[in-house]
């Protein structure tokens, strides 16, 4: 139970950091601030999971990676905003913003891993 509710309060706290930054990087159009999340998240993850392993830190993660990163990053909303350029008409915004999405998240993953395996 533990586990839950520190995933919970990892979660909200997630949340608010996420609504926090999109609301100070929103623009119209291209979804920016959501890409920024994901990738950010994504970089965090890779640190975050050679960091806690090479420290012994296992009781962590239910907080950091589901909880935290799981709430700052938002598969649901990056699908809601590609949807939402198709209907526009926007396929060329849509199609590069999947594939910046995907792209820059495993690449920021990578290097994430990479930093902090350099360090360990």
């Amino acid at each position: 139970m533990t586990s839950v509710l520190s995933v919970a309060l990892g979660g909200a706290l997630g949340a608010s950091l996420r609504f926090l930054l999109v609301s100070a990087l929103m623009r119209d159009g291209f979804p920016v601030a959501i890409l920024f999340c994901n990738v950010l998240g994504s970089f965090l993850m890779g640190l975050l999971v050679v960091l806690l392993g090479h420290h012994g830190l296992p009781q962590l993660q239910p907080f950091l990676l589901a909880g935290v990163l799981g709430g700052f990053t938002t598969f649901s909303a990056f699908s809601l905003e590609t949807l939402a350029l198709i209907e526009q008409g926007a396929l060329g915004q849509a199609f590069l913003y999947v594939a910046a999405s995907v792209l820059l998240s495993l690449l920021a993953l990578t290097a994430g891993l990479w930093l902090a395996r350099s360090f360990a």
